[in-house]
């Protein structure tokens, strides 16, 4: 396994068991009912009953149990064994159908053999993957003709702000071969464990994102961009009053997430 991986899933795995934990993830009220997913996501990808959905980079597949929750019939895929373990527990505990597939994403083509209606990831995937048009092809491969792809993610300019400061651009907007190494203390969805472990992190344009879609053969129905986040990212955010986070005393100024939907051709 290359070595940026390989530090990168012992993260992941670290990660998944703080993360089963955590509030953030509130397990307890999922396996009551609760979904995972956010209001853009439902009502961008709309209807997916009845629907084959692949969700790659699912994580311990909170999302991808929340489309079966949907009416979609749900494959989620995540480099970390951990992660997809747990999965596979929720699964079960829920009677919530779902196959879990344990396989980095450039390697599941030999692992996964099918196409699918929906193609769906979101939320800090990308800038975990050194080469965006591999990636691409990938979510091409795995579409059906008329097959959509769906992404929502935090845009490359959050990822640009100074994490302690907020009114200052600490890192590149470009990307380069050589991923940013940081060291993570505790975890996105609980700051406060004990915990400290390096992580390997790419930078993607904006445009580098859309031109990997339409060089892997896809069209592109819609770019949108957004002022605010979903998710609380820095402490220098905050909360408006639709529950939604934005950048003290900027908030329309600066994009900080954006979404995707394209489609495979059906020819």
């Amino acid at each position: 396994m290359d070595p940026y991986f390989k530090t990168n899933r012992s993260l992941w795995n670290a990660w998944t068991s703080i993360h089963a934990e955590s509030e953030f993830y509130d397990i307890e009220g999922f396996k009551e009912g609760k979904t995972s997913l956010n209001a853009i996501e439902l009502e961008e990808l709309g209807d997916v009953r009845d629907k084959s959905l692949l969700h790659l980079q699912c994580h311990f597949g909170l999302d991808t149990l929340s489309w079966a929750r949907a009416g979609a019939r749900v494959t989620g895929v995540d480099f970390s064994d951990k992660a997809i373990d747990l999965a596979r527990s929720l699964s079960e505990e829920t009677g919530l159908k779902a196959r879990f597939i344990c396989s980095n994403i450039y390697d599941l083509p030999d692992a996964l053999i099918e196409r699918f209606d929906i193609v769906f990831t979101s939320y800090g995937v990308l800038s975990w993957l050194p080469d965006l048009g591999r990636w691409a092809r990938v979510v091409a491969h795995y579409l059906k003709p008329g097959g959509i792809f769906y992404l929502v993610e935090f845009h490359p300019v959050l990822y640009m702000l100074d994490e302690e400061r907020g009114d200052s651009l600490k890192y590149p907007y470009f990307h380069t071969p050589e991923p940013l190494l940081f060291q993570e203390k505790g975890s996105y969805a609980d700051p406060q464990s004990d915990f400290l472990h390096p992580s390997y992190f790419w930078t993607h344009s904006l445009g580098d994102v859309i031109n990997s879609l339409i060089s892997a053969g896809l069209v592109i129905q819609f770019v949108h961009e957004f002022p605010y986040s979903v998710y609380k990212c820095f402490t220098f955010m905050e909360e408006d009053e639709d529950g939604l986070w934005r950048l003290k005393g900027r908030s329309r100024s600066i994009p900080l997430m954006f979404s995707i939907k394209a489609v495979r051709a059906s020819n």
